[in-house]
């Protein structure tokens, strides 16, 4: 079963979190199947970077989201797409 959670990254003290979907049984930091975004709690304000298309994809696919990222979800801003 898959899940979208936090990959803790950054130096000590210093964290930042890429949002991954990774096999539940996984540990917190190995190999992910896709990033999809990323959380800076130490920016002021905080920084929350979420690739929303491919978030929905794998949520339709069964991936189960974690606490922190649902909440992410709900507060992160809807970003525009990228202008090639």
């Amino acid at each position: 079963m898959l899940a979208i959670r936090l990959a803790r990254f950054g130096a000590k003290k210093k964290p930042t979190y890429r949002v991954v979907v990774i096999e539940k049984d996984r540990a917190r930091n190995s190999r992910s199947v896709e990033v999809v975004g990323h959380y800076n709690p130490v920016a002021k304000p905080a920084e929350i970077h979420l690739n929303r298309e491919r978030i929905d994809y794998w949520m339709k696919n069964g991936a189960q989201p974690s606490d922190t990222v649902t909440r992410l979800l709900k507060t992160a801003p809807a970003e525009a797409p990228a202008i090639a």
